[in-house]
């Protein structure tokens, strides 16, 4: 394993590097590491990190770093959103200490306190002061008003997002984009990926950059496919893929129990050595199912996500999603049922238009796009494979640069 790299190494502001390792903190973490030199250099960034993993300093300390390198501080060059106001007084702390041997200013801004308050709120949003950290109901309060002016803001930063959407603040965040100026960097931290993330991410950022610290990536070894089908093409197509690899042991995933069913009992009449389990079967069935499997006498297991974690079976070929499964970490542990212990594996998807989506989204979390493999002629006509997610704003294409 990589040593992790000392701040003084990752070209941020003596001053800066001075005021963190005043704290104690010498090495990087993660998330530090690989998101400081890609803010430093002016990209987007769309982050997967939980609290504990240093996402804080990974965004204020390259900001720091520029905003100290700015000729004209005259008006706010930076805003950070957050969902509460402990979160807000939190980062504010921070960057009081990080910045401790710089001029820079900041305020937190947040619901609860009084007309005097208000006004201090006011006279930082107006007098210039380097970094705003706001809540976006009192935020919005003030942008009512009219003179607040980030027109020239340099970066907007959302911090936790996915819960910020999840207590109803996604109006808000659109209205306060909407006051941005359209040249600034933009950081959108999330500790999850649902799919209001994956919309907003789409809205806002710009040829992000995507760095993945909550979810392992899939193994190198496994060779990843997806066949974009329709839905009705989908028994067809993985009989068609079971036949080209008759000798092989595999794993068949779908997301229901009676989608588990359908494909066993159409392996079955066609004489191929199956099993399968699902929450319909007695434990005693479950065992002997995946006993059976194990020691090589059924040479095909079809079940529902209950395998995917926790279960390790030696050999495994290929794992075959006829689903899209809904989270994007249950995509990772299914496909890591095979290419263990360094020996070669295959993994396919069946991507139908409804799934599509769903499947961009894993695309974005494991950092790289997924093959989109030909389907044989026989089949007919495919889907186009074009994820679009709609909402009642015209938005940037998404496209994505993985940070490996």
């Amino acid at each position: 394993m990589t040593e992790a790299k000392a701040f003084s190494e990752l070209n941020l502001s003596p001053a800066v590097v001075e005021g963190i390792e005043s704290m104690g903190f010498k090495k990087a973490t993660a998330i530090q590491e690989q998101a400081i030199p890609v803010i430093l250099d002016g990209k987007d960034v769309l982050g997967i990190a939980q609290t504990g993993t240093g996402k804080t300093a990974a965004f204020l300390l390259p900001v720091l770093s520029k905003i100290i390198e700015k000729k004209d501080r005259s008006t706010v060059s930076t805003l950070i959103v957050v969902p509460t106001r402990e979160l807000a007084v939190q980062i504010d702390q921070a960057i009081q200490a990080y910045a401790y041997f710089t001029d820079v200013s900041s305020m937190a801004i947040y619901g609860g306190s009084d007309g005097k308050v208000f006004t201090q709120e006011k006279h930082a949003l107006t007098s210039g002061t380097d970094i705003i950290i706001a809540t976006p109901g009192r935020l919005v309060s003030h942008l009512n008003l009219g003179y607040v002016n980030f027109s020239k803001l340099d970066y907007l930063i959302l911090d936790e997002a996915d819960r910020m959407l999840d207590m109803g603040f996604f109006p808000d965040i659109r209205r306060i984009m909407g006051f941005c100026g359209d040249e600034r960097q933009n950081l959108l931290f999330s500790a999850t990926m649902p799919d209001s993330i994956f919309s907003l991410s789409r809205a806002m950022l710009k040829d992000p950059v995507v760095i993945n610290i909550a979810l392992s990536k899939p193994p190198s070894n496994v060779k990843q496919g997806a066949y974009v089908v329709f839905q009705e093409q989908k028994l067809p197509v993985l009989l068609w893929c079971i036949e080209n690899r008759k000798e092989k042991s595999m794993v068949i995933f779908s997301s229901t129990k009676q989608g588990v069913l359908k494909v066993y009992q159409s392996l079955l009449k066609r004489k191929l050595s199956v099993v399968m389990i699902s929450s319909d079967l007695e434990q005693t069935e479950r065992e002997k199912a995946l006993n059976d499997f194990r020691n090589g006498q059924a040479k095909i297991l079809v079940a529902t996500d209950v395998v995917s974690r926790g279960i390790d079976i030696k050999g495994i070929d290929v794992v075959i999603n006829v689903d899209v499964p809904a989270d994007a970490e249950d995509y990772v542990h299914r496909i890591g049922r095979t290419g263990r212990a360094e020996a070669f594996g295959e993994a396919f998807t069946f991507v139908a238009p409804d799934d599509q989506i769903k499947f961009k989204k894993i695309e974005m979390l494991i950092g790289s796009e997924v093959e989109k493999c030909a389907v044989d002629e026989q089949f007919g006509p495919v889907p186009n494979y074009d994820p679009k997610v709609q909402t009642n704003k015209k938005r940037r294409p998404f496209k994505g640069k993985s940070k490996r």
